[in-house]
């Protein structure tokens, strides 16, 4: 299994770990994954990372599809990995929730699905150089000739010949969207993925793949998953620390009718509790919406407790059918102590 590190997006100030970059670096981590909301890009920390350091690859997790057009994404992952080396950059992509797609970005929800379709469809053939992009798409079109053009666009070839390998990797949480990734992509990103979970999710990949007409074979298809982890001798403190977090995704991430968190916590047969999470969250009541959440169900998503207790579950995740692991924002100590177990 392939480790890397998510450092996520920065703070109200920004900072990136290098420190801790470089040391996963040296004990043979495979990857560092960026992430963007409304705050720091994802992408502009990857060229500053490749520049001090030399094999480590440089991932997105995930680049949102409403914050650049495909050919600009595009654009950034053939620069980056020209400049760092060639194969070290990989590209995860996601649509993000209608908050932040018309709240931040200022464009229509419209359809998700289509997009990401259009927008996979339209970064392959920028890679693959075969010809000038032409697109017709559902959601994207290139070139352009929808309302205020001026028809003078034309479909035009990228310049800079770069690794037309760079893989693309959705990051999607519905079934539709997960058989999507099987389909179109190179891989899947889950936000939500816990021991477990792979036979289910297999048989959503599958039915995608069956559908492919570029020949990939399934045996070279990544997913990959996340798992926070805490060293500590008190469990149940850092359950309760964890809680708000998820609190906050199940109860107000998202609109109430459509909220992808809450659909998972659901899924994993905690229904009764993802309901009363997000009446007391919406409600105001956020501690206790908190409180709602079972230690058990936090337990699962996460490696928490001493180091012995960390080796010990860490099997469950090696063993669960992910390619790759990705460490949400991990200190210091547990960059070390997962390099001694799973390296």
């Amino acid at each position: 299994m392939k480790i890397g590190i998510g450092i996520g997006y920065s703070g109200d100030k920004m900072a990136l770990p290098m420190e801790d970059i470089q040391l996963a670096e040296r004990l043979g981590f495979d990857s560092v994954w960026t992430a963007e909301t409304y705050g720091s890009d994802a992408i502009t920390p990857l060229a500053y990372i490749g520049a001090l350091t030399r094999k480590i690859r440089l991932a997105t997790g995930i680049a949102q599809l409403a914050a650049r057009p495909p050919a600009n994404l595009t654009m950034c992952a053939q620069t980056i990995d020209a400049m760092a080396g060639a194969g070290r950059v990989i590209i995860g992509i996601g649509v993000s929730g209608p908050q932040i797609v018309e709240g931040w970005y200022g464009q229509p929800w419209g359809k998700p699905a289509a997009r990401l379709r259009d927008y996979v469809a339209i970064m392959k053939k920028i890679l693959r150089r075969e010809g000038p992009v032409a697109h017709d798409g559902a959601e994207i079109a290139l070139p352009y000739a929808g309302p205020g053009s001026s028809g003078l666009g034309k479909p035009l070839k990228s310049i800079l010949h770069g690794n037309p390998a760079i893989p693309v990797l959705l990051g999607t949480s519905t079934p539709g969207n997960i058989r999507m990734a099987g389909e179109i992509a190179d891989g899947w990103l889950s936000m939500n993925f816990v021991p477990g979970d792979m036979p289910r999710l297999s048989r959503l990949l599958d039915e995608g793949f069956a559908k492919r007409t570029d020949g990939m074979r399934r045996e070279a298809f990544d997913v990959q998953g996340i798992v926070a982890v805490h060293v500590t001798g008190d469990p149940g403190a850092q359950f309760a620390s964890m809680k708000p977090h998820i609190a906050l995704y199940v109860g107000g991430m998202g609109a109430k009718d459509k909220n992808f968190h809450k659909d998972i916590m659901t899924e994993r047969g905690y229904g009764d509790v993802a309901n009363r999470v997000q009446e007391l969250f919406l409600a105001g009541r956020k501690r206790e919406a908190a409180d709602a959440i079972p230690d058990e169900y936090v337990d699962n998503t996460a490696l928490v407790g001493p180091p012995e207790r960390i080796r010990q579950r860490w099997q469950a995740w090696a063993g669960s059918g992910l390619t790759g692991v990705t460490l949400l924002r991990p200190s210091t100590a547990v960059i070390e102590l997962i390099g001694k177990i799973a390296l």
